[in-house]
């Protein structure tokens, strides 16, 4: 996820290419979905020019919104000449390895044209302006090819409906946990947008020995911890994955020495919720004083720039962090935000319907709460936040990493003399910036009240709504109910079914909610696409796996041709439209104790043994 600043493009308005035949009927319309620019990122380059030999046929896709440009066929194709064509004729498979444009350029297709209103071929393209996407038809045999870079590599079809399918399902995993009680199962799908993709996630259940028990108050054996990791990573991968990789155990350890510190003193009753939360903190922080700080001294201890390398990469890229702890025993979860990813809590209502409660708050520049204690904690600094952002420049106000922000300017300049570094921003004062201190709820879980937990990072939540999110899941599980009533490994789903029909949410009345107040950040998406439609032309439920659904609905729902063109964008076109997804969630429930976690074949890509997760 990158996060520079926002600047807006305009359409270029080039002449177009000499060889392209029009026909006068035709007018090339742009769809609903206009390309919003959230990071700033350079516009990339192409020296070659666009062959295009095939004539262009009008597809309306209906009413424009007011940000929807409607253009002339010469218009376009000088659009075409700026960004590219993305066109599919009848299914193919993805190639795998080598290059990914050349193999279905000599194959062709498997699959028969379809034919347009003369008779003649049409196949499905998208074209990429500097700020807006536009679909049609193109009518004729002819070859649609623009050369990308020098290699003579050519752009990629645009993916069918079936392969769109095959990409969001390719990263998708789904476990049944056989713990007796805590959770019943969970979901989880990444969908990359950025290459190699900066989300990560991690999961781990812990079971407590008895005599720790006794110190959370369990009565009974057999108590679970259980931990769910989402990591939304920027300027690049490495510290997202460290956290993968040892920030559950930190947290782990520091709730350890707290339980145990209190069945050493018998006078002691056990830890308070304030002590669970201190235990919590005190685990983000302390890993991040080891990536930001320990690693400049091993840095200049070594004085060795492949030491520098692995160690500094983790401090220089950042990270928010999003972690959910959850005690079967007490069926109290605890909830931590570090930076703008997001957890929300469904949970039927009286009515029947879901009700949608954030458990976590975006902790952005933007968020009016973060802004006055950034300028609290830097009281003169007028640029401490500008433009939502810190120093105007980092989006999120709490992130792990984003030493650049933390160190002092003498370390940075020293660090990038002596081996390598980023230029600190030049209204850096008083550092640090930036905290990995988390903000954390403890929320009271009630499996009887259907109780499930959405995590992700905020490249869902640009997309869609607390409620949307939650009924969405509410209609997935009545899919579920309805659809695999007699089967037996389903039949969890029958214990969160309430039979609504569309999405079966309690919605904010409008005004309940002042736009942009209560610190969560609005799906800009939809306003960048033009989204229009209710409830039952958006959305669709075709995915085994719910954080797919969720991810696939995000994506354009029951508009193929726009989930496909989300698709098959490849990076760093990608990354203007959306941004990489990680979707968890989590179902909470008593189940058969087998004392294992399955993986749910039919939900999973990989239809290999279950990871260990204990």
């Amino acid at each position: 996820m990158r996060r520079a600043a926002v600047i807006a493009f305009r359409t270029a308005r080039l002449a177009p290419p000499r060889n392209l035949a029009v026909r006068a009927r035709s007018g090339f319309q742009s769809s609903s979905y206009v390309l919003g620019l959230r990071h700033a990122s350079g516009q990339p380059k192409t020296s070659s020019k666009a062959s295009i030999s095939s004539t262009v046929a009008a597809t309306p896709k209906g009413a424009s919104s007011m940000y929807i440009r409607r253009f002339s066929v010469a218009v376009i194709s000088g659009l075409v000449g700026y960004g590219a064509w993305y066109t599919y004729k009848g299914q193919t498979e993805l190639s795998s390895g080598g290059n990914p444009f050349s193999a279905a350029q000599q194959r062709g297709f498997a699959g028969s044209p379809v034919p347009g209103p003369g008779g003649e071929t049409e196949r499905k393209a998208v074209i990429v302006g500097p700020d807006s996407l536009y679909t049609g038809a193109i009518s004729g045999e002819g070859p649609i090819s623009k050369q990308i870079d020098d290699a003579g590599r050519r752009v990629l079809e645009m993916l069918t409906p079936e392969q769109a399918t095959q990409v969001l399902r390719r990263n998708e995993e789904s476990n049944f946990v056989g713990r007796g009680k805590g959770v019943v199962r969970y979901d989880v799908v990444q969908i990359p947008s950025n290459n190699p993709i900066e989300d990560d996630h991690s999961e781990k259940i812990i079971e407590i020995p008895q005599a720790l028990a006794t110190a959370t108050g369990a009565r009974s054996s057999g108590s679970d911890w259980m931990f769910w990791g989402v990591f939304d990573g920027h300027s690049g991968w490495t510290t997202s994955a460290k956290l993968r990789q040892v920030l559950i155990s930190f947290v782990a350890r520091e709730l350890n020495n707290t339980y145990k510190a209190s069945l050493a003193d018998p006078s002691l009753s056990p830890p308070t919720t304030e002590e669970i939360e201190a235990a919590i903190k005190t685990g983000f922080t302390r890993l991040d004083d080891e990536i930001v700080h320990d690693s400049v001294e091993k840095v200049l201890k070594a004085n060795s720039k492949v030491a520098a390398a692995e160690l500094l990469a983790p401090a220089l890229s950042g990270s928010c962090a999003l972690l959910s702890f959850y005690d079967s025993n007490t069926k109290l979860l605890r909830v931590a935000c570090t930076g703008d990813s997001r957890a929300v809590l469904g949970r039927r209502g009286e009515s029947g319907k879901w009700v949608a409660t954030p458990l976590s708050v975006d902790q952005t520049g933007s968020n009016p709460d973060e802004e006055a204690r950034m300028r609290k904690q830097h009281p003169g600094e007028e640029n401490v936040i500008r433009n939502g952002r810190v120093l105007g420049g980092l989006e999120p106000s709490r992130a792990f990493g984003d030493a650049t922000y933390k160190w002092t300017r003498e370390v940075s300049e020293r660090l990038k003399q002596s081996f390598f570094g980023r230029t600190p921003s030049q209204l850096l004062r008083t550092p640090p910036y930036v905290t990995a201190d988390p903000v954390v709820t403890t929320t009271k879980i009630e499996p009887s009240k259907g109780d499930f937990v959405v995590m992700a990072t905020d490249g869902l939540w640009e997309m869609l709504t607390n409620e949307e999110v939650v009924g969405l899941v509410g209609q997935w599980l009545e899919k579920q109910s309805s659809e695999q009533s007699g089967n037996s490994g389903s039949s969890w789903a029958k214990l969160f079914s309430s039979q609504q029909k569309g999405l079966p949410v309690e919605h904010h009345q409008q005004g309940e909610k002042k736009k942009g107040k209560d610190g969560q950040k609005t799906p800009i998406r939809q306003q960048q696409w033009g989204v229009k439609g209710g409830e039952n032309e958006r959305f669709v439920v075709v995915d085994k796996n719910v954080a797919t659904h969720l991810a696939r609905n995000a994506l354009g729902g029951r508009d193929q041709d726009m989930v496909c063109a989300l698709l098959t964008l490849p990076a760093p076109y990608s990354r203007r439209y959306r941004d990489d997804l990680t979707v968890e969630v989590i179902f909470f429930g008593d189940s058969e104790k087998s004392g294992d976690v399955v993986l749910n074949k039919e939900a999973s890509a990989s239809a290999g043994d279950a990871k260990a997760k204990l």
